[in-house]
């Protein structure tokens, strides 16, 4: 598959998925705040949900699980054993390098996912608090950070925590050796001067038209991660502008720009109204790059204005509705605003945020339950349409259907007949 994505709404042609598992139910309360979680998630209830997200994800594109990328491109031994290499040294563990290393390709796999425990050896190991040598990927299912497919490239993040690099790593390993997807990679960590203060996550990277970009600047991706992607852009000689919203950094709720702001359709986006149009608090910047150079820096009103000058005026739908800020508030911390579009005006969300699709009902579309369109009870309409999936334990992680994707080929985003 070539990777092509140009729009956030373009029908899904292919998409990256990772199945919470083990490594799920390997937190506790004691390291689920450094697991960048604020609960721990229950990982049979989580995974009945997200066997409703997956099986449905099925019936409309093409779905590849990380596992299964994984352990295809760890059947080359030289693959496995640079991967491992690189990922012993950045977490200090190589003291289980050539254990690994022995080890079929299946279970390392499932090893640096639900991670490796401490091998109690001598008495420093006795005596610490650590559990795991490499730890467990806790957020691998949100595999919309690591990396992100623009246009024919894939971006491999340099993530802003370090208990999340191993992820980026894996990626990058997919990408470059997996025979069925081909694409060109960009990384930050190969640039000649590496600056770690370049840092950027998928979740705050929208793809709004081929020649617009939205991006998030709050605790996850920096000012100096975008002036990376700013300069990558400069190189390609076309003119190209990038919306950076800026994010609160507080409270965690908002890490991301997709979880205030998310497309729907070609005229519909969803957004978190406390946030999107806060001009004061809340800052919107265009970057214009033009034929290699940076045209122009300007500050816009807020993130629609900025669209609308550019030819794409958006109708908005409010997370939470029409209601008090409290409501609102709730709503957007359980993922509210974060959409996942199959195709133009066709989106899947959590059914928990009941006033936002009270929202989107009155916008046009038809709420339907995903398990009724695999049963056969339903089938997706022509027109407008939001898929739910059931989400009381998965939003517990901090994420949304657009979260636990990874598209890597969309078609057009035009509006389908």
């Amino acid at each position: 598959m070539e990777v092509a994505v140009n729009s956030e709404i373009g029908k899904l042609g292919g998409v990256i998925i990772h199945t919470p598992g083990d490594e799920v139910e390997n937190m506790t309360p004691k390291n689920a705040e450094r697991a960048l979680y604020s609960d721990i998630l229950n990982l049979a209830v989580a995974g009945e949900e997200y066997s409703v997200f997956s099986s449905f994800l099925k019936t409309v594109t093409k779905v590849y699980e990380i596992k299964k990328l994984l352990t295809d491109v760890l059947m080359d031994e030289e693959v496995k054993t640079d991967m491992l290499y690189t990922i012993c040294r950045n977490e200090n563990a190589e003291n289980v390098e050539d254990e690994l290393i022995a080890l079929e390709a299946g279970e390392l796999t499932d090893l640096l996912i639900e991670g490796v425990e401490l091998k109690i050896d001598n008495l420093t190991s006795f005596l610490s608090e650590e559990r795991y040598s490499l730890s467990p990927l806790h957020n691998f299912f949100f595999t919309r950070d690591s990396s992100v497919a623009l246009n024919n490239e894939v971006l491999i993040c340099n993530l802003s925590n370090a208990v999340r690099e191993r992820e980026a790593i894996i990626m990058q390993t997919i990408f470059k050796n997996h025979p069925d997807l081909n694409c060109h990679i960009i990384n930050p960590r190969f640039m000649p001067f590496f600056d770690a203060k370049v840092r950027m996550e998928g979740g705050d990277i929208l793809i709004a038209r081929d020649d617009v970009i939205l991006v998030g600047t709050g605790s996850r991706t920096s000012t100096q991660g975008i002036d990376y992607l700013v300069d990558h852009y400069k190189q390609q000689n076309k003119r190209l502008n990038i919306l950076v919203q800026e994010l609160p950094l507080k409270p965690e709720s908002f890490i991301h720009l997709d979880m205030v702001f998310t497309f729907l359709s070609e005229h519909k986006c969803c957004i978190y109204e406390q946030v999107i149009l806060n001009q004061h608090a809340f800052q919107t910047v265009n970057i214009t790059v033009d034929n290699g150079k940076i045209h122009s820096i300007k500050e816009e009103a807020n993130l629609l204005r900025a669209l609308k000058k550019l030819g794409m005026e958006m109708e908005p739908v409010i997370c939470g509705g029409d209601n008090e800020d409290y409501i609102q508030e709730r709503e957007q911390w359980h993922s509210g605003a974060n959409f996942f579009a199959i195709e133009p005006g066709k989106v899947m969300a959590y059914r928990r945020n009941s006033y936002t699709l009270e929202a989107m009902s009155d916008s046009g579309f038809e709420i339907l339950r995903a398990e009724d369109i695999l049963s056969g009870k339903d089938t997706l309409p022509k027109g407008d349409c939001v898929i739910t999936v059931p989400g009381s334990e998965l939003s517990r992680g901090g994420g949304g259907c657009r979260c636990m994707t990874m598209p890597v080929r969309r078609e057009s985003g035009s509006v389908s007949d």
